[in-house]
């Protein structure tokens, strides 16, 4: 298996490998998951991918998120990202399916508003724009690790709250209905994450992100704010250009995320399988202290 690095300090193509071959043999598993906890964002290239074999590769990193209410393929394992209708259309810009795929254009971290967060994702190509359509990572770890020390063991002691509404909100004031909203109350959830495998820390954040426990609101969305500005600066991301075939995988405890926009005619399709994370993944040591959250 060739491993080549992509982005600036983070992230690599993997070759010599297919998804369906990690599914099914340990030793490439193995060195995938090395790949995985070194890089947080891997890529592969040329795969022959379904549902069965996206599900498959996946399993194989840990227990699959259901799909929540109000997103295509809920109740499943698959979240189906398009903008083309029942009948084969691409929906029109102020189409619900366009507003949600304009939501994923903000910077976020997957399911950091739920209640088991989320370790990776997977995501495949179906559909694809004959441009844009991008989408770019940064690493927080490598945002952790910028910041002076001071900050650095500041935020280490410091809680954030997640709610996709907020994030929604930002699109469209109704863009959560009443369902999400009340599937999906706000998580709180240690600013940093420690990597058990490496020992590296991350900073654990984006568009989610809406109040610091214990912090005035205003202070509280000025600091994520500089957080996200910090990490997400110039020359600081891998931008992944589309090509029919590709897989990708990240590391959600140690990336932020966002699509890129494309012409709003141009049909795009992506399937999205998520993995949950496990008090082996470090889940735990984030969640926010029982006795805190009772007071």
């Amino acid at each position: 298996m060739d491993i080549v690095p992509l982005g600036p300090g983070f992230g690599a193509e993997l070759g010599g490998v297919t998804i369906a071959e990690i599914a099914a043999d340990d030793a490439a598993y193995a060195e995938v998951h090395a790949a995985f906890e070194e890089h947080s964002v891997l890529v592969f290239r040329g795969q022959e991918v379904s549902d069965d074999t996206q599900l498959a590769f996946s399993r194989r990193f840990g227990p699959l998120e259901v799909t929540k209410v109000g997103s295509l393929g809920a109740g499943t394992n698959l979240v189906i990202l398009s903008t083309i209708d029942a009948d084969g259309k691409v929906v029109p810009e102020d189409h619900l399916l366009a507003l949600r795929n304009k939501a994923n254009q903000l910077w976020h971290t997957d399911s950091t508003f739920k209640a088991v967060p989320a370790l990776a994702s997977v995501l495949s190509a179906r559909i694809i724009p004959a441009r844009g359509g991008e989408t770019e990572y940064v690493s927080t770890r490598l945002a952790f690790e910028r910041l002076a020390p001071a900050m650095r063991q500041r935020l280490e002691q410091s809680f954030a709250w997640h709610d996709y509404a907020h994030s929604r909100g930002k699109i469209a004031p109704d863009l959560a209905s009443a369902a999400e909203r009340a599937a999906l109350p706000p998580q709180c959830w240690r600013l940093v994450w420690k990597n058990p495998a490496n020992g590296r820390s991350a900073l654990y954040i984006a568009s989610h992100a809406c109040a610091i426990e214990g912090m005035e609101q205003n202070a509280a969305q000025k600091l994520l704010d500089e957080l996200v500005e910090a990490a997400t600066a110039p020359g600081l991301s891998y931008v992944h250009t589309w090509r029919a075939g590709d897989v990708l995988m990240w590391d959600n405890r140690a990336t932020m995320h966002r699509g890129r926009p494309w012409p709003a005619h141009e049909p795009r399709l992506m399937i999205r399988t998520t993995i949950s994370a496990t008090a082996a993944d470090g889940v735990e040591s984030v969640r926010f202290p029982p006795q805190q959250a009772a007071e």
